[in-house]
């Protein structure tokens, strides 16, 4: 594999509105919170998606992803803490021939159960045994302690084709016939769980995927947020000097915000032959999560665990999420539900927001620096690079332009360690042998908030040279690109090479402890 990268000379028109979607100067956070209707129900929020191939040791050939959902977990949050919802799907899915539709679909659902029968843990007061108002009663050491007052546990199913036809066939142990697995209690604090480390890790499963001949790995709980961004300066108007972010030595001049935040992440490591089809190495992905049709509350509910409401009627998906940032900062208030909402397949119901996009305008506002913006309208500097795949990196043999996150899970992973935080984009500056990063796939050290910067402010444009090395002809015309070599300083002051993270599966750090 070649670490030369060519990018189409011919993109389709609706790739060139949608691209420019997914690196926008706005692009300063991830997908927390970024439509209307999902601040209303933040348990089937996607907050990020990441894709790479496993670089722990020992683990050559796997794939790994992690969907994140319930944006913004403040440690302490308790006393009920941050359950996933029983009334909801959350589906990671993977198109691998191209066509922007899901070949394979990994669905899980939850569920909270009060111990005691239903009844709830209960203590002897007086004459009477009452049910105590924690979701636990003593240390919690293992898998289903009996001091755990709420059991949670989830089922993940997989479905071949279209991802609401056919059979759904649930993941089992691998050495047992489980298809019922436990999610750990979320980090309450030290008492209730003086070693959580060792505790998660007994919920890491070992499974056998429909159709795969090969174990796979399997985890679903809390994680310390992976995510690093300026997020109070960036949405107030990019409160933040130009002279800063254009400066590397700065990368790191303030402290990430969401370094006090956890987040559940649901992971899967499969291997990629179990993954990919017809010869072809490249995958795309995306989640969701849907709620049913009908949800109707209860004016006097029952005793038990979230009975306050009726469900009935098919799924109705309200979030969705590929590569990071696009509708949390791109896509128009009007038509945020609606996005969320969507398929990879209608994306061109989208295109009017980035054809003739806004948010170059409103960087240049917000920094009082007119004239700042790229010029090369529609971008098509950008376009491969994002909704069809970069050739010779991450574009399938054949592909329909969908905004998706894509993988060549040919190309081999990078140590930790060598991974160069600003993706492809940094190596090929850097003229090194990672192209592991993203945008072909997403590692967790990757930078993109940085490199969606770079890209959208021109840098493949300056990365390009005259010599096109990156065959995007007219598009980088040099009048075009009006911050030059700045473009490829960019950044938001904030460094993701610096948030904790482990070695290997499933990668995002343990939670932080409500209490220490």
């Amino acid at each position: 594999m070649t670490s030369h990268l060519r990018l189409s000379r011919t993109p389709a028109a609706l790739a060139a509105a949608l691209l420019a979607a997914l690196l926008s100067p706005g692009a300063q956070a991830s997908s927390h919170r970024e439509a209307p209707f999902i601040t209303t129900v933040p348990k089937v929020d996607g907050t990020d998606l990441y894709m790479f191939s496993s670089y722990e040791s020992g683990r050559a050939g796997y794939v790994t992803i992690l969907a994140n959902y319930q944006p913004l977990q403040d440690a302490y949050g308790g006393p009920n803490y941050f359950q996933m919802d029983p009334n909801a799907l959350y589906e990671i899915h993977i198109d691998n021939d191209g066509d922007a539709r899901e070949d394979l679909t990994f669905a899980f659902r939850f569920r909270n159960l009060l111990s005691n029968g239903g009844r709830g843990t209960e203590l002897p007061i007086g004459n009477e045994m009452v049910p105590i108002p924690l979701v636990q009663s003593g240390q919690v050491t293992q898998p289903g302690d009996p001091n755990l007052n709420v059991q949670q546990r989830y089922g993940v199913t997989l479905r071949r084709g279209e991802r609401r036809d056919g059979d759904a066939l649930p993941l089992r142990g691998w050495n047992s016939n489980q298809v019922w697995f436990m999610k750990p209690l979320d980090n309450v604090g030290t008492k209730t769980l003086p070693d959580y480390a060792g505790y998660a890790a007994r919920h890491v499963y070992s499974v056998r995927v429909p159709g795969c001949d090969k174990p796979a790995r399997l985890f679903a709980g809390q994680r310390r947020e992976a995510f690093a961004v300026n997020l109070g300066p960036v949405f107030d108007l990019v409160n933040a000097p130009l002279a800063l972010i254009t400066d590397p030595s700065r990368i790191n001049a303030v402290p990430n915000p969401l370094d006090d935040k956890n987040v559940t992440t649901l992971a899967l490591e499969i291997h990629k032959d179990c993954l990919t089809a017809g010869g072809d190495p490249v995958i795309g992905a995306w989640t969701s999560a849907s709620l049913p049709e009908s949800r109707r509350l209860v004016s006097a509910p029952p005793p038990g665990l979230q009975t306050s409401e009726r469900v009935e009627g098919r799924w109705v998906q309200v979030s969705r999420l590929g590569m990071p940032l696009v509708n949390e900062v791109v896509i128009g208030l009007p038509d945020k539900d609606r996005f969320n909402a969507s398929r990879p397949r209608d994306d061109a119901q989208f295109g009017r927001y980035v054809t003739n996009p806004t948010l170059p305008a409103l960087l240049e506002i917000a920094l009082g620096a007119p004239g700042i913006a790229p010029k090369n309208l529609p971008r098509t500097d950008l376009t491969t690079t994002f909704l069809t795949g970069i050739a010779g990196l991450n574009r399938p043999r054949h592909v329909v332009p969908a905004e998706m996150l894509r993988l060549n899970t040919g190309i081999a992973p990078v140590p930790f360690a060598q991974q160069n935080r600003l993706g492809v984009v940094g190596n090929l500056l850097a003229g090194g042998k990672d192209n592991a990063g993203y945008p072909n796939g997403r590692r967790p050290k990757d930078d993109v908030v940085d490199i969606s910067l770079v890209a959208m402010m021109g840098g493949l444009c300056m990365a390009n040279g005259n010599d096109d090395r990156l065959q995007l002809g007219a598009a980088c015309r040099p009048a075009a690109v009006p911050l030059g070599d700045t473009a490829l300083k960019l950044h938001d002051a904030v460094d993701q090479a610096r948030v904790p993270l482990l070695g290997g599966f499933p990668y995002l750090a343990h939670p932080l402890p409500g209490a220490r």
